[in-house]
């Protein structure tokens, strides 16, 4: 069962609704995808983005599957798990599930979930659907409570849906979101900026799918050069490490035989971020959040690819998956993934296509990727 972490139920009316390991449910323990966690005292109450769930579960409108599996302590991209075994990606089970939020991507993307939750820091939403075909959104920063939401790092810890497409996702955001509706988008309304000349290097074959999903849209696109991408890359990993160490140094210095070699050790590199590194990070994060201010100027969407590369197999032992998602959360924007198909040299599997708007721009985006897919 390494979808699961829990089972609640295995049938039920209404939507199927997974929630991530990660988001307290009153009455179960909430691990984490750790076994240093794995003991602790079940949640007294419900996280606070459970509210609107918890309604509509008792108007027999949806039914909770169960809790999900993840990368251990949401800190890595990967989704591998030492202690509960890793979720098996739906595409090819010798690619990765993507992280944090394997599990809830490979329910909704196995039919074992309409809707599934999973919060997003560095990219923990966007990462997983993009290697397990399926689509997700990141919210914007504080759009959503994480109250009662184990944190990573809480000045860039989102909640956010997986669905098998944006249509799923809407019904998550009205589930996260009482009274959440979003407009319908035609191919005029918008004009894309389609993100180039980053410093990251991306797969030709990702890059074709991309384009050509907007050009099948018939949106109105013209390219946009942004500079700073991988400057904010590298402030917001010194960020995310020195609020991972503030996190989730003590339960490491307490159970470090209960933490994975690969997290364990992660998080005591965190540890040697200084005052002054984070200070500096700091700063460019608000000259970051400003020049993507200027850039919505011109283009009120940004689109490029979520992942550099074609979903990575396990064994290649992938890093730097974040790098195109990442700084998307050192500006605290909304931003949606969704698959697109590739040609020849995808050897069947598909590319994700990202957008990102401004702050609280999640309605538009699910409105385009609504035309996207209908496009497609």
């Amino acid at each position: 069962m390494t979808t699961f972490l829990e089972r609640f139920a295995d049938s039920g009316s209404g939507l199927a609704v997974a929630i991530k390991d990660l988001i307290d449910v009153a009455g179960s323990v909430t691990t984490a995808g750790s076994r240093a966690l794995a003991d602790a005292s079940p949640a007294a109450a419900d996280a606070a983005c459970l509210t609107e769930i918890r309604r509509r579960e008792a108007a027999g409108e949806l039914w909770l599957v169960g809790k999900t599996n993840l990368h251990e302590l949401a800190y890595g991209t990967t989704g591998i798990n030492p202690w509960f075994g890793t979720p098996a990606n739906p595409l090819d089970a010798a690619l990765i599930p993507g992280g944090s939020s394997s599990g809830s991507a490979v329910a909704v993307a196995t039919g074992e979930a309409d809707v599934a939750l999973g919060t997003d820091t560095g990219g923990s939403v966007r990462i997983p659907a993009a290697c397990c075909g399926v689509a997700g959104l990141k919210t914007t920063w504080g759009r959503l409570p994480v109250s009662g939401v184990w944190p990573l790092a809480p000045s860039l810890d989102t909640v956010g849906p997986l669905a098998r497409d944006v249509a799923g996702l809407v019904t998550g955001m009205q589930l996260l979101e009482r009274g959440f509706s979003v407009p319908k988008s035609s191919a005029g309304d918008v004009e894309i900026g389609r993100l180039r000349g980053l410093g990251v290097d991306v797969d030709p074959v990702v890059d074709e799918a991309v384009d050509r999903a907007l050009a099948a849209a018939g949106l109105v696109v013209r390219d946009v050069v942004l500079d700073g991408w991988r400057d904010a890359w590298s402030a917001a990993d010194v960020i995310l490490s020195a609020e991972a160490w503030r996190v989730d140094g003590a339960l490491l210095a307490r159970r470090r035989d209960d933490i994975g070699e690969v997290t364990a050790n992660r998080i005591a590199a965190s540890a040697s971020v200084t005052v002054d590194a984070e200070h500096a990070a700091r700063q460019v994060q608000l000259g970051w959040q400003r020049a993507l201010e200027d850039a919505f100027l011109e283009t009120p969407v940004l689109a490029l690819p979520t992942l550099a590369t074609l979903p990575p197999t396990i064994a290649s032992d992938p890093v730097g998956l974040n790098r195109l998602t990442l700084p998307v959360n050192l500006a605290g924007l909304p931003a949606l993934s969704i698959p697109v198909p590739t040609s020849r040299g995808g050897n069947g599997l598909p590319a994700s296509l990202q957008l990102v708007a401004p702050a609280y721009g999640e309605e538009m985006l699910l409105s385009l990727g609504a035309l996207l897919e209908g496009a497609g």
